[in-house]
C-alpha cells in the first residue's frame, strides 16, 4: 500500500473499497441464501409459497444450460447471467413473480475426453467443476432460486429425458389431425382394418417383426439403417448440424464420411411445417428465424414418376420447376439410393458412350467403385459447386413422361439421399449444375423457357444455364398437353394438374430438414431405455424400470480408428459391459432375454427440455405438474403459444438447440402433457466480450497480462509481437477471470462495466483498464450516503429543489424505459447522471439517496441492499418497489428550438414543449438576428417543426 493510499484511507476509514465490497458482498449472499431472498413460489406443489406473491404477474426468465468446463469462467461468460439478473431483480421490484434460477447440461465430449485422458470417471470431473462454476457464479451475486438448480447427469432428472424419449417412441404424426398421437392408435386402426398394412395382410397375420418394421416407419422415434455422417478419428456418428462446411467434425476437425449404420433418428421432419409457422409468433431476432426458416427450407413444387425402361420401378423425383418437364434430357440418382441396385443391367447397352461409364467394364463395377468415391465426401462437399463434375451411367434408361423421350439414368455425388426423394430430372438449359454435368458426359440439352437476354434458343451457343421466374415456355407441346406460350407460373399450375389427372405425379411442399440423427458411440450420455429381443425388435423399457443408469465401465472411450479410414464401424463403451448389456427382464409377459440399446443420447436431450423441470424439480411422480407449467409457460394474450418469457443466450445455437427444444416442445403439447407449443417465446442474443490476442513472430499467443505498449508497438519480452482482436480464452492467453477483477473491485463493479460496456447484443473489447469507472461510480454513490469518516448515514431528510427533482424523475422514467428494453448500458449512464447531480448538492436529499439506491438494485445488488439497510428499512431491497416517475418533472419546462434562414442557423429560442406552430412561427420571425438575416426580404415559405425548429425561406 503506498502512503497516499494508506493516508487517505486513515482519513476516510469508511470508503468504499475493494476490501469493504468483499466483506459486503459476502454478508448479503450469506443473507440471501439463509431468507431464501430468491425463492419464487408455485402456485400447487412442494414448492408452493406465499399466495399474494402467487397472485403477482408471473415471469420466467431463462439463461442458456451453461456446460461446467474445468477452465472455469472467464469475464466473457457472466455477460447473458448479468443481463438477465437485473432484468429478473428488476421485475421483482416492479410487483412481479420471477423465477430464475441455473442448472448445468453436463453431459458431452469434454468430460469423456478428460475421463479418457485421466482416468478420472466424468462424473467426478464434472461435478467438481460445477462445485468451482457454482462458487464463481454465487460471487457475482446472481439470485437464482437454488431449489430449482440441478444436472443433467442427476439420475432424478435423466429419469424424465428417458421418460420422454420413450414418449415419443410411442407416438406418431397424424397427419390428418396435424399432430402427434400414441402409437396405441395407430395400431387399434391397423387391428381394426380401418387402415391397411402395406401388403395387405391382416394385422394379426404379421409376425412381432414385421409389426415393428411396420411402426417403425411411423414412430417419432425410430431406428433405421440411414446414411449417416461417420466419423473415424471421433468414433461417433454426428449429426449434420456438427460437421462443418469443410465436411470435417465441428470438434476435432476430423474427417467425416458417409456411412449405412443403424442409429435412433427423431422424426422432426413430421413438425416441418409447424416449425416454420410458428416462428412468426415468437419474439425472436429475425436474423435467428431466417436461420432457421433457411434450414427447414421449404419449397413447393410437385412429385413425378418417371418409369424406368424395361421394368415396373419407377423414380420419382421432386421438382420446384416442373415447368420444365419437358426440357428434362437425363436422370441422377443420389449414388447411395435403393433404386439403383434395382435397375442397374448387367452389361452397358449398346448405344453407351465411352464418357459414361468411367472405363468400367459393367455398370454394377461402375457404380461400385463410384459409390466408394462418393462415401468419402460429406454432403457439404457433394453439394459444393465444384467446377468438375463427376458421376457414371447406371446403364438404365427412364422415359420422360411428357414428352415420351428415352433419357439415360446416372448416379453423381451432386445429388443427396436428404433432400427431396434422391433423384432428379435433369434440365441442363435451365440448372447451372445440370449444365455443367450435360457438358462433361456430352449430354443433350433442350431450351424449354425462352431466354430474355438475346442469347437465342440453342443451349450449345450458351456459356451457362438461363434460368428465370419471368419468361416464356417454348418448345413444350406433347400428345397430352402444351405448355407453349405459358408464363413460368401458369405453365406450373398446368404441368401439376396434367400429372395429377394422370396419376403420375401430384403438386407437393418439400423441405431441407432432415430427421435428427440421435445416437451417440458413446459413454457419457443417457442411456437408452430400449431392450432388444432375439429377433431384434426394440421394446420400451416400463416406467418402474427408470432410471436407467449408466453402468460402470473401465474404458470410457469409443473406439477410435484412422481419421481417413471410412471402411470401419462404430465400437462403444457400453457394449464392452456385458452384464449390463445382456438381460433378463419381465416386461409383462415372462422373464426373457434382452440385449440393451449400446448408443447413448447426444448431448442436446437434456437440453431439449430443462425450462420444464426448473418449473417442478422435485416432482417424481409426472415430468411436470400441469397447473405449475400453466402459470409459468402457459399461453397469454402477449404469447399466444406460451414459453419462457425471457431466454438469453449465444447465436451460435440458433439451430441445433433452439430447433430441437422447439421439436420436443411440441410433441409434448400434442400428447397433453404441456400447455405450451413453444419453449421459448422471447429469445435475446447477447453480443460476445472480445480480448486483444498478442502473437510473437511465430504465430503463436503469448500472455496478454505481460505485452507491455511502447511507442505505438506491443511488446512482449523485448520482442515485438502482434495484436488482434478476438474471443477470450485459455489457449489464446487473455482470458481474465470474474475473480481477479471481484478482487480488484468488488463483484458489484464487475457487472456495472459489463452492462455498462455497450449493448447487450453487440460484441465489445474488454479493457480492464475502464473498469475503475464503475468502481468510481459506486464510490460516489457510497458518499452521496454514507459519511466516509464517521460511517454514519449523511442524508437529510429535505425536500429536493425543483432543479433536482426534475433530475431524479427524468432518471427514472428513462432508466424504467431502458430496464424494459434490455438497455443497461444508457439504464447506466442516467443513474450515473443522477448520481454527479447529488454529489454536487451540499446535502442529499433521503428521497434522491433511496431512490438512487433502488435504481442500481438490479445493477449491484449487494450496495443497494447494504445502502438500503444503513437507510433504515428492514425489509429486503430485492422486493422494494421500483421508483415510478412524477410527469410533472420528466417534460422539460422549456426546450430549445433552433431558428434557421436558408437553412443556417441564426438564433436559438428557449420554448415551452407545448407551444403551438403559429406561436413558434411568430417568435423566430421577431428575433432580431432572423430579421437583420431577411435584411428586408420578404418571406415565402416558413417550416415549422414544433417546439425544436423553425425554418425561414426567404422570398
Amino acid at each position: 500500500m503506498s502512503e497516499t493510499t494508506a493516508a487517505a484511507e486513515t482519513a476516510a476509514p469508511h470508503r468504499y473499497t475493494a476490501a469493504l465490497a468483499a466483506e459486503i458482498e459476502a454478508r448479503w449472499q450469506d443473507f440471501w441464501d439463509e431468507h431464501g431472498t430468491y425463492e419464487a413460489p408455485n402456485p400447487t406443489g412442494d414448492l408452493a409459497g406465499d399466495p399474494e406473491t402467487v397472485a403477482r404477474p408471473e415471469r420466467f426468465i431463462m439463461d442458456m444450460f451453461p456446460y461446467p468446463s474445468g477452465a472455469g469462467l472467464h469475464v466473457g461468460h457472466p455477460l447473458g447471467y448479468i443481463a438477465t439478473d437485473v432484468t429478473a431483480r428488476y421485475l421483482r421490484m416492479t410487483g412481479h413473480n420471477v423465477l430464475h434460477t441455473l442448472g448445468f447440461d453436463a453431459f458431452g465430449l469434454p468430460a469423456e475426453q478428460y475421463a479418457v485422458q485421466t482416468g478420472t470417471h466424468p462424473r467426478v470431473s464434472t461435478e467438481a467443476n460445477m462445485e468451482n462454476m457454482k462458487a464463481q457464479l454465487r460471487r457475482l451475486g446472481l439470485g437464482h432460486d437454488q431449489r430449482r438448480s440441478f444436472a443433467t447427469i442427476d439420475p432424478d432428472y435423466y429419469r424424465w429425458t428417458q421418460w420422454i424419449f420413450l414418449k415419443i417412441f410411442d407416438s406418431w404424426y397424424d397427419e390428418e389431425a396435424d399432430r402427434a398421437r400414441p402409437i396405441a392408435e395407430l395400431v387399434e386402426q391397423f387391428d381394426s382394418g380401418r387402415r391397411p398394412t402395406p401388403d395387405g395382410r391382416p394385422w394379426s397375420e404379421l409376425s412381432a417383426a414385421e409389426r415393428a418394421d411396420v411402426l417403425g416407419e411411423y414412430r417419432l422415434a425410430y431406428a433405421s439403417d440411414a446414411p449417416v455422417n461417420w466419423c473415424p478419428g471421433l468414433g461417433t456418428v454426428l449429426a449434420n448440424e456438427e460437421v462443418t462446411a469443410e465436411g470435417r467434425s465441428e470438434r476435432g476437425n476430423y474427417p467425416v464420411f458417409r456411412a449405412k449404420l443403424r442409429q435412433w433418428n427423431m422424426r422432426i421432419t413430421a413438425y416441418a411445417e409447424r416449425l416454420l409457422r410458428d416462428l412468426d409468433g415468437l419474439d425472436w431476432p429475425e436474423a435467428i428465424k431466417l436461420q432457421q426458416r433457411n434450414w427447414i427450407g421449404r419449397s413447393e413444387g410437385a412429385r413425378v414418376e418417371f418409369p424406368v425402361e424395361g421394368s415396373d420401378e419407377r423414380i420419382t423425383v421432386f421438382t420446384t420447376r416442373q415447368d420444365t418437364l419437358f426440357g428434362a434430357t437425363y436422370m441422377v440418382l443420389a449414388p447411395e439410393h435403393d433404386l439403383v441396385d434395382r435397375i442397374v443391367p448387367d452389361a452397358w447397352p449398346e448405344d453407351t458412350r465411352e464418357a459414361w461409364t468411367g472405363g468400367h467394364a459393367t455398370p454394377a463395377e461402375a457404380v461400385a467403385v463410384y459409390r466408394e468415391q462418393a462415401a468419402a465426401k460429406s454432403d457439404v462437399e457433394r453439394q459444393a459447386d465444384a467446377k468438375e463434375k463427376t458421376g457414371v451411367f447406371t446403364g438404365a434408361y427412364a422415359v420422360n413422361p411428357a414428352g415420351g423421350e428415352r433419357i439415360p439414368v446416372f448416379i453423381a455425388d451432386y445429388v443427396l439421399m436428404g433432400y427431396g426423394t434422391g433423384a432428379i430430372m435433369a434440365v441442363p438449359a435451365h440448372d447451372s449444375r445440370d449444365f455443367a454435368f450435360a457438358r462433361a458426359f456430352e449430354l443433350p440439352m433442350r431450351c424449354v423457357v425462352k431466354p430474355t437476354d438475346g442469347r437465342g434458343t440453342d443451349p450449345s451457343t450458351w456459356d451457362d444455364a438461363f434460368d428465370s421466374y419471368d419468361a416464356t415456355i417454348i418448345n413444350s407441346t406433347g400428345v397430352e398437353v402444351s405448355l407453349d406460350g405459358l408464363g413460368v407460373a401458369e405453365a406450373k399450375i398446368r404441368t401439376t394438374e396434367w400429372l395429377t389427372e394422370r396419376g403420375i405425379g401430384e403438386g407437393t411442399v418439400n423441405y431441407r430438414l432432415r430427421d435428427w440423427l440421435f445416437s451417440r458411440q458413446r459413454y457419457w450420455g443417457e442411456p437408452f431405455p430400449i431392450v432388444y429381443d432375439e429377433d431384434g425388435v426394440a421394446h420400451a423399457l416400463p416406467e418402474s424400470m427408470l432410471p436407467l443408469e449408466l453402468p460402470e465401465v473401465e474404458d470410457y472411450s469409443p473406439r477410435t480408428f484412422d481419421p481417413d479410414d471410412a471402411d470401419t464401424e462404430p465400437e462403444t463403451p457400453l457394449s464392452r459391459n456385458e452384464e449390463w448389456v445382456n438381460v433378463t427382464l419381465d416386461l409383462g409377459d415372462g422373464p426373457k432375454r434382452y440385449r440393451r440399446e449400446t448408443n447413448t443420447m447426444p448431448n442436446w436431450a437434456g437440453s431439449c427440455w430443462y425450462e420444464l423441470r426448473y418449473l417442478d424439480p422435485h416432482n417424481d411422480e409426472r415430468l411436470v405438474d400441469p397447473e405449475v407449467e400453466r402459470y409459468w409457460m402457459g399461453p397469454r394474450e402477449d404469447k399466444p403459444t406460451g414459453g419462457v418469457d425471457l431466454y438469453i443466450g449465444g447465436a451460435e445455437h440458433a439451430v441445433l438447440h433452439l430447433l430441437y427444444a422447439r421439436f420436443w416442445s411440441k410433441v409434448l403439447y400434442d400428447l397433453g402433457y404441456v400447455s405450451s407449443a413453444e419453449p421459448f417465446h422471447k429469445l435475446f442474443n447477447q453480443g460476445m466480450i472480445q480480448a486483444y490476442v498478442y502473437r510473437d513472430s511465430r504465430g503463436i499467443a503469448v500472455p496478454a497480462a505481460e505485452v507491455t505498449e511502447r511507442d505505438g508497438a506491443y511488446w512482449y519480452k523485448g520482442e515485438k509481437v502482434s495484436r488482434a482482436l478476438g474471443k477470450m480464452g485459455k489457449s489464446l492467453k487473455n482470458a481474465v477471470t470474474p475473480d481477479e477483477i471481484c478482487a480488484e473491485y468488488g463483484a458489484d463493479t464487475l457487472r456495472l462495466y459489463e452492462m455498462a460496456m455497450g449493448p447487450l447484443d453487440v460484441s465489445r473489447p474488454w479493457d480492464t483498464r475502464a473498469v475503475v469507472g464503475q468502481y468510481r461510480l459506486l464510490q460516489r454513490l457510497w458518499r452521496n450516503v454514507v459519511d466516509e469518516a464517521t460511517g454514519e448515514v449523511s442524508v437529510v431528510d429535505a425536500e429536493p429543489d425543483e432543479e433536482t427533482l426534475r433530475a431524479l424523475h427524468k432518471a427514472i422514467d428513462g432508466v424504467r424505459q431502458d430496464m424494459a428494453g434490455l438497455r443497461f448500458n444508457t439504464a447506466i449512464a442516467k443513474i450515473t447522471e443522477l448520481n454527479n447531480h447529488a454529489t454536487r448538492l451540499r446535502e442529499v436529499p433521503r428521497s434522491v439517496a433511496e431512490s438512487l439506491v433502488l435504481l442500481i438494485a438490479p445493477l449491484a445488488p449487494h450496495v443497494a441492499e447494504e445502502l438500503w439497510h444503513r437507510l433504515g428499512h428492514e425489509d429486503s431491497v430485492v422486493y422494494a418497489d421500483f421508483p415510478v416517475a412524477d410527469p410533472r418533472y420528466v417534460v422539460d419546462e422549456t426546450v430549445t428550438c433552433v431558428v434557421q434562414v436558408r437553412g443556417k442557423l441564426k438564433a436559438r429560442l428557449e420554448v415551452s414543449p407545448d407551444i403551438s406552430e403559429a406561436d413558434l412561427e411568430s417568435r423566430a420571425l421577431a428575433t432580431p438576428a432572423v430579421v437583420n438575416a431577411l435584411d428586408g426580404a420578404g418571406v415565402r415559405k416558413v417550416i415549422v417543426r414544433a417546439p425544436k425548429l423553425v425554418n425561414v425561406v426567404p422570398a
